[in-house]
């Protein structure tokens, strides 16, 4: 039950002789940020004012004179320029949070239809271990699955591995060449990475070498043209002067950014020059770049020694990106990698010319989209075939295998225009009906607010990340000091778990805290604190809610089937009632934006009213039995829906700290 979408439905019956928009009207019922305009406030009076001809108190008034809330809310008031502040009623309120404690689904009422949902998630290169770009979209998309899936959706959950292509075709080269067969069966996958690594630092090596002389030609041609533009803007008449600056500043912006890449060429050249043994190697595989495309082709065409190579390192590959998901309790319904596809995407062209939808332009084959600039390639001029092709070709199989109502895509934001492409496209192959969603997300952020790197300059490995914060965590949360405090003392044991369970997610927590379009700065310190909006601040909150019941002799099973009825007396008893009653107004929130950070500041604002209830109402010492009886009863019910909301985040929780 969302208390918001009852009254909203209330709101519908008494505007229904008012106007035809009534249930657009009635959305505008909002919870209130401040108490004393009571619990929820509709503002529908005042746009009404444009449809009725009345002012605004006045339309107000006569939607309250309809208003059929008797049981629900106290009499109903109208405030300032005719907002209508609903305040609930106590015993509703605490009939309605005893409901909960009997209530395994915490208030959240099941879809009249369901919907079948594909979340597509985290989708690593598996060619390399995993870093730090990968967290955003493996806890993100891990969140939305459960969540909507604790909605009642039925959701099926699809890890669209990077197991093909190029990557591939880099290793297959290097291990070919330079392989240390020694190293690779001590630890294949770091030497996989090696290799990897080595051959596209030649590549981009021998790329920078044959474009530098341009790029610096180029570089000096924008720097004259913009002096020039600066030049004939400080002389220019008034009425140009504004234009010819912003135009010289976009010749400046555009000087700066070729500069920086012809810097960045130097770079590479002078890395591999000041290493006597790449050096030594380099003129040797001039043409490593076609080379690697070459090995490339001879694995899509099915090559026995490469095929071979590719299922020797595949395992490997796999068992390393596994640990990352066991550590994380992050897990797939299906593992479908680019190589799944593989064999579909020649009937995907045939069909996409067959149909019309796609012809053949200067030797490639595209889909011209209106709309845009640039048409999406199929099929290149050499025969190989995209990532437009491979999601096309997967589109198509989960449509016939999981027939779903809608795919949600979580991946980042600087894949929009292929997804844009890919959704345009969709109608056009007969797949229009599905809801197709691209749920990106923003960077993740040093803390000198620039992309997340190690010292060396490469993506920071998301395992050593989670170590770090394990390690944090222990120093924070595990201390001796703090330890010792509880009785008895944490155990080794206990400590390892709980530095476990804070590490990983207060990771977690902290990147879903986040709206997930926007960047943030990863902050280890930060994660961990015990105080302000982290996983730490909520562990402990759960952590004194299990300490009161084990002080009590008692456990959340055994208070629930005493059933005590919850009756709030005190006003903090009566806001942490609301704060749990709102559990599934922020689900739907979830699922209604595909950002999980509304749960997580549903938790944190839940956390921090069970703490302002235990500093001021006593459970075990209270007044008398029946107060101690429902106030066991509501903290009973805090534990499972702060449980629960975590759970939902993929966050597990301890039950001392």
């Amino acid at each position: 039950m969302q208390i918001q979408n009852l009254l909203r439905q209330r709101l519908a019956v008494a505007l229904a002789g008012m106007t035809d928009q009534a249930q657009e009207f009635s959305s505008l019922v909002r919870a209130t940020q401040d108490p004393q305009f009571g619990d929820y406030q509709a503002n529908c009076a005042m746009p009404l004012k444009q449809i009725l001809g009345i002012p605004p108190r006045e339309i107000a008034q006569q939607i309250v004179d309809h208003l059929d809330v008797d049981e629900l809310c106290e009499t109903p008031t109208i405030g300032g320029p005719g907002f209508i502040n609903l305040r609930l009623r106590d015993q509703w309120i605490g009939e309605a949070t005893t409901a909960l404690l009997h209530d395994p689904r915490l208030g959240v009422d099941l879809p009249q239809p369901p919907r079948t949902i594909v979340v597509d998630f985290s989708s690593p290169n598996v060619a390399k271990p995993m870093h730090v770009g990968h967290i955003r979209s493996t806890v993100i998309g891990d969140a939305l699955a459960r969540t909507l899936r604790f909605l009642g959706h039925k959701v099926i959950t699809d890890n669209h591995l990077g197991d093909w292509g190029t990557q591939f075709g880099m290793i297959i080269y290097g291990y070919k060449h330079f392989v240390d067969q020694a190293a690779f069966e001590a630890a294949p996958v770091p030497e996989l990475l090696r290799l990897y690594r080595l051959v596209n630092g030649l590549i981009d090596f021998h790329a920078a070498q044959a474009g530098l002389g341009d790029a610096r030609q180029a570089t000096a041609k924008l720097q004259a043209e913009a002096e020039q533009a600066a030049t004939a803007a400080a002389s220019a008449e008034p009425t140009q002067a504004k234009k010819r600056k912003k135009a010289a500043d976009g010749l400046a912006r555009k000087a700066t950014a070729a500069a920086a890449k012809a810097k960045a060429m130097e770079q590479k050249i002078a890395a591999v020059n000041a290493d006597p043994r790449l050096a030594s190697i380099a003129p040797q595989h001039r043409d490593i770049a076609q080379a690697v495309l070459s090995e490339t082709v001879k694995l899509h065409q099915g090559d026995a020694e490469n095929a071979a190579l590719w299922h020797k390192f595949l395992p490997h590959c796999a068992d390393e990106i596994n640990r990352i998901y066991d550590r994380l309790g992050v897990d797939f319904d299906h593992t479908l990698g680019e190589s799944f596809y593989h064999p579909m995407l020649a009937d995907v062209v045939t069909e996409l010319k067959a149909s019309g939808v796609a012809q053949d332009s200067e030797g490639a084959v595209c889909v011209f989209v209106e709309g845009f600039e640039a048409p999406m390639i199929v099929q290149k001029k050499d025969g190989a075939y995209l990532y437009a092709t491979t999601d096309l070709a997967t589109l198509k199989y989960r449509q016939q295998a999981f027939q779903p109502d809608e795919i949600l895509y979580v991946v980042d934001s600087r894949q929009a225009d292929h997804f844009d492409k890919l959704f345009a496209v969709a109608p056009l192959i007969g797949l229009g009906q599905i809801r197709l969603v691209h749920v990106q997300f923003g960077t993740v952020l040093g803390e000198d607010g620039k992309p997340l790197k190690t010292r060396s300059g490469a993506n920071a490995g998301l395992e050593s990340l989670l170590d770090d914060a394990v390690a944090a965590a222990m120093e924070a949360v595990c201390s001796p000091e703090r330890a010792a405090k509880l009785d008895p003392p944490l155990s080794d044991q206990e400590k390892q778990r709980i530095a476990g369970v804070i590490g990983h997610g207060a990771i977690k927590y902290a990147d879903l805290a986040h709206h997930r379009a926007s960047d943030y700065r990863f902050s280890l310190n930060k994660m961990v604190a015990l105080e302000g909006n982290t996983i730490a601040y909520l562990e402990y909150a759960y952590a004194r809610i299990q300490g009161i019941l084990r002080t009590g002799q008692t456990t959340e099973a055994a208070v629930r089937e005493r059933g005590t009825p919850i009756q709030p007396t005190e006003p903090a008893e009566r806001a942490l009632c609301l704060s749990l009653l709102r559990f599934p107004e922020a689900l739907q929130q979830v699922a209604d934006d595909y950002a999980p950070n509304a749960l997580v500041d549903y938790l944190y604002d839940t956390a921090r009213k069970y703490m302002v209830f235990n500093d001021n109402c006593h459970v075990l010492k209270a007044e008398d039995a029946n107060v101690k009886a429902s106030r066991l009863s509501l903290v009973a019910t805090t534990g499972t829906v702060l449980r629960t909301g975590l759970s939902l985040l993929g966050i597990e929780v301890v039950e001392r700290m």
